[in-house]
């Protein structure tokens, strides 16, 4: 049995549009995170932090070294760096127990400070 066509009837297109009465305009990524939605806020301090945290660290620890932090996570009073593989764990376990005095003057508030492993990619 054939199928029967569709009529193009006046007055609709044939083809949907996006462009309608109750279409809402589009907004940036940007206006979005700036809006102050409570989970986006606490994405957005998590990244400052850890963007904090990168640069103290290539600032303090040897040079290197600081290629191999493949990140750094602020959570509950702990400090976690993560390194690019088990070496460099323990070299960077080693290089933060020299800093870790001028660490805890300057941040208090840290109780611990963790090294893990954690590859790039």
């Amino acid at each position: 049995m054939p199928k029967k066509m569709a009529r193009n009837k006046r007055g609709r297109s044939a083809m949907r549009t996006a462009a309608g009465p109750g279409r809402t305009r589009t907004h940036s990524v940007k206006e979005l995170l700036s809006r102050g939605a409570p989970a986006l806020t606490r994405v957005t301090d998590q990244a400052a932090r850890a963007s904090f945290w990168s640069g103290w660290l290539c600032r303090h620890l040897p040079t290197d070294l600081a290629p191999t932090v493949s990140g750094v996570v602020e959570r509950e009073g702990t400090l976690v760096i993560f390194a690019a593989s088990a070496a460099w764990c323990a070299r960077l376990r080693y290089a933060l127990e020299e800093l870790e005095p001028e660490i805890r003057a300057d941040f208090p508030a840290l109780t611990a400070i963790s090294v893990r492993v954690r590859p790039r990619g």
